[in-house]
């Protein structure tokens, strides 16, 4: 098989990250091709749900009425084990009851009677509530729709070999060929072999757990508790599901997992079996209880922490697990990827464009690398908590003691849904570095509803119309959304769903800074309004 070439983007890793990252190349007009190692989707069970930036991205591109679907089948075979709110979904009109989604800090779960639903940031992101319980196989399928609607070629069964940075562009050795790209994302995972080969370090701290992750049949479910359970090997969860098994052990990360000490790239990890997962469950438990059939594939892993030293070197680029490895409790790799690649698409696609405004390519880095760090340190607390010794075991009634609160329990239903997450903006607006909530408008529709086809959103609530006419001069990357004058008056949001003005008024001087951030953020004015300057592997490398 031939592997496309001449192309302007591509991406390496066909999972959820690199598959939203292409989709959103393609919507800013770059041609964009993806390549997979794996022949075929890896089964493996992974992340069981997303966080709400994840769902507001995906109903930002119309696909919340498919996540909502998949939810729907996913309660109808498991039932619901989140709490179902008292109250309706305010706003929609349809009388809908949908599950509150809480989570939990190192094995404790959030109750959701405690959460005050009312805070304010809370309150502003309800609109996706039915699209939470999507797991990443199901996302990772309907992502694959998305890009092949989109048209962009997805190449499975090809891995990389070598790359060479030539200044204009990537040449990439693979199994299948050279590739000739104007740049390279590594999509590729923890061990990503694009890193490897672009020679970015991967500092970080070492392992101290092996962890598995199975749905399996077993023989005397009777000997397991419900819930988690800890004891001085390690801890345990039963369910919520029928047959669903959870092992964390502190053995220093021994039970095969050697890509945790060294991260680099390779051959795939042997399968875990049901021997493995078996054995686990027994020396956590503390039982002889017995596993008879695994039910799809398990996985195992590990806390390993470390962060990419650089998410750009020249015109190779990492995004994911390639950038950032942690452990999986508090459910934020998968979402915190998808970030990843919502905030580099647009910007990597506005550099192959051609409008790029200088530095916008490195933003990418600065915005991320912060959010990526607190994720590693939010798991590496749940770790200190989960250990079986007696002074975690303190530490643990401690940190339980204040999620039995309303103060606490909210606090980390903010933290793990992600409504708090912000980028450090200028502007004194407070949405300003926050995604955008959820703007209703008068005729029914939200904001999110016109941002189908990606590119910037400004929302102009003046009697007027005059934030929409400044806009003008970039009306082939901003789309004006009017609507009857209310407060905020007015919102410009990045095609990554991050507001990047706002203003409460109208008047010159709200007009002043909406024109210096559609500058900072969209570029200079198009010399033909609604015509873009088309690239070809374009954009200078320090963009």
């Amino acid at each position: 098989m031939n592997v496309q070439q001449d192309m302007d983007v591509t991406v390496v890793g066909a999972g959820p990250v690199g598959l939203v990252l292409a989709a959103e190349l393609a919507l800013s007009g770059a041609t964009v091709q993806v390549i997979e190692r794996r022949a075929e989707p890896d089964e493996g069970m992974k992340a069981g749900a997303i966080n709400v930036p994840t769902a507001e991205a995906l109903d930002r591109r119309g696909l919340l009425p498919a996540a909502e679907q998949v939810q729907r089948e996913m309660l109808e075979r498991v039932g619901s084990f989140a709490r179902t709110a008292d109250d309706e979904r305010s706003g929609e009109g349809r009388g809908a009851r949908t599950p509150r989604f809480t989570g939990h800090f190192a094995g404790m779960i959030l109750d959701a009677g405690l959460v005050d639903w009312s805070d304010p940031d809370l309150a502003a992101h309800t609109a996706v509530d039915g699209a939470r319980m999507v797991p990443q196989c199901e996302l990772e399928a309907l992502l694959a729709g998305h890009v092949a609607r989109l048209g962009v070629p997805v190449r499975r069964g090809v891995e990389v070999t070598s790359l060479e940075d030539t200044g204009d562009g990537v040449l990439v050795g693979t199994t299948a060929g050279t590739v000739r790209t104007g740049w390279l994302v590594g999509c590729d995972g923890g061990r990503s072999t694009v890193r490897r080969l672009a020679g970015i370090a991967f500092p970080g701290t070492d392992p101290e757990l092996t962890g598995h992750l199975a749905v399996a049949d077993i023989a005397d479910p009777e000997k397991l508790a419900n819930g988690w359970t800890w004891s001085a090997r390690g801890a345990y969860r039963y369910g919520p599901q029928p047959g669903r098994v959870v092992t964390v052990e502190f053995d220093g990360a021994r039970a095969g997992l050697p890509h945790t000490r060294l991260p680099r790239g390779g051959a795939p990890l042997p399968p875990v079996t049901l021997e493995k997962v078996q054995a686990s469950l027994r020396r956590v438990s503390g039982t002889d209880v017995t596993l008879t059939a695994l039910r799809g594939a398990a996985t195992r892993w590990s806390d390993n922490a470390r962060q990419a030293a650089a998410y750009r070197a020249g015109r190779v680029l990492l995004a994911g697990d390639a950038a950032h490895v942690h452990s999986p409790f508090g459910g934020q790799g998968l979402n915190l990827g998808v970030g990843d690649a919502m905030n580099l698409g647009w910007k990597l696609g506005a550099v192959v464009a051609g409008w790029a405004p200088e530095g916008l390519l490195d933003s990418y880095d600065t915005e991320r690398r912060p959010l990526g760090a607190w994720v590693l340190d939010w798991t590496r607390a749940q770790v200190g908590v989960l250990r079986g010794d007696a002074k975690s075991a303190a530490l643990r009634e401690v940190v339980a003691d204040l999620l039995s609160t309303r103060d606490g329990t909210t606090y980390a239903v903010k933290k793990i849904s992600g409504v708090t997450q912000r980028i450090d903006l200028p502007g004194d607006h407070p949405l300003v570095g926050r995604y955008a909530p959820d703007l209703w408008l008068r005729d029914g529709s939200r904001l999110a509803d016109h941002g189908h086809g990606g590119g910037f959103l400004l929302l102009d609530r003046t009697a007027d119309g005059a934030f929409a006419r400044l806009a003008e001069p970039w009306a082939g990357r901003v789309s004006g959304v009017t609507d009857g004058p209310a407060t905020p008056a007015g919102v410009l949001v990045r095609p990554d769903g991050v507001v990047a003005w706002a203003s409460d008024t109208a008047g010159s001087t709200a007009a002043g800074a909406l024109e210096a951030a559609l500058r900072r953020w969209a570029g200079a004015p198009s010399p033909s309004p609604g015509h873009e300057p088309v690239g070809r592997s374009g954009g200078p490398a320090h963009a």
